[in-house]
């Protein structure tokens, strides 16, 4: 895998200097298609829509995480920093997926195959528990596709098994 060089100097449009910044980390993911070039475009469209990226990780191939499938994953992380509330960015997040042709969420009848996938993984210290957003998510910490993309871009993310301080988001 090719690492990819950490994107500086990209801001969020139409949001003041003054707006406060938070620190997020999202998991981004591609199985169908040409990954490499999926994922490439959503970092461009969260760097647009979203924020400053400041951080992004190695790419790993991965195989699928809860279910069978011929078809490898791409994953990495990405830190941003941005003015956003945490569901402005999900519906964010959300309308990239759909805006790629990412036809559904993965509901309880299970996973499956996908062109992009964007997760909303740490925001800040906040812990949020609401019927559309749970943070930090509940099942990263079981993921090894997403801890080792996040260890790569804060290392003091595997200083504590919850991975839930919020002085190690910031180091």
């Amino acid at each position: 895998m090719k690492k990819r060089q950490k994107v500086n100097g990209r801001k969020q449009t139409g949001k003041s200097a003054r707006d406060e910044r938070h620190t997020v980390y999202l998991s981004l993911g591609s199985n169908l298609g040409n990954k490499a070039e999926n994922i490439d475009n959503a970092i461009e469209k969260i760097a647009e829509k979203a924020g400053t990226v400041s951080a992004i990780s190695s790419v790993y191939e991965t195989k699928p995480w809860g279910y069978e499938s011929d078809n490898d994953f791409f994953n990495l992380a990405i830190r941003i920093e941005t003015s956003l509330s945490p569901i402005q960015l999900l519906k964010i997040t959300q309308e990239i997926e759909k805006e790629m042709g990412r036809t559904e969420k993965s509901s309880g009848t299970g996973y499956q195959d996908r062109i992009i996938d964007i997760d909303l993984i740490l925001y800040d210290n906040l812990v949020l528990n609401t019927p559309e957003l749970t943070l930090p998510h509940p099942h990263f910490h079981e993921r090894k596709f997403v801890l080792d993309p996040l260890k790569e871009i804060n290392p003091h993310l595997a200083e504590q098994p919850d991975n839930t301080k919020s002085d190690l988001l910031h180091k």
